[in-house]
C-alpha cells in the first residue's frame, strides 16, 4: 500500500470513526480495518491528536511549522554572529 500523507483534519475524522466503531462494541482491530491504517498509526494518531478539534490540529500545526522556521532564523543569526566574533578577532 502506498504511503499517504493525512491532513489534521482527515486523522480527526478518521479517529472520530473509529470511536463510534470502538462505542458499537468492535475491537481496536476492526476500527482500524473500517479507518484504512494500522493499529500503530491509530494509537499514534490518538496520541498527537486525541481529543483535539479540527481548527485546533489546524493551529497546532501552523505553530510547529512557524517554530521551525523561528528556530532556523535563530541558528542562522548564531552563525552570523560567530562569524563576525571570529572576523573582529583577525581570524581570517
Amino acid at each position: 500500500m502506498p504511503f499517504k500523507k493525512h491532513k489534521p483534519e482527515e486523522i480527526i475524522g478518521k479517529l472520530r470513526e473509529a470511536e463510534i466503531v470502538l462505542a458499537q462494541g468492535a475491537s481496536t482491530a476492526e476500527a482500524c480495518r473500517r479507518i484504512a491504517v494500522s493499529e500503530q498509526t491509530y494509537y499514534r494518531w490518538r496520541k498527537e491528536y486525541g481529543g483535539l478539534k479540527t481548527d485546533q490540529a489546524r493551529r497546532m500545526k501552523d505553530l510547529e511549522k512557524e517554530n521551525g522556521r523561528l528556530r532556523r532564523a535563530i541558528s542562522d543569526l548564531t552563525l552570523d554572529k560567530l562569524i563576525l566574533q571570529e572576523a573582529a578577532r583577525g581570524n581570517f
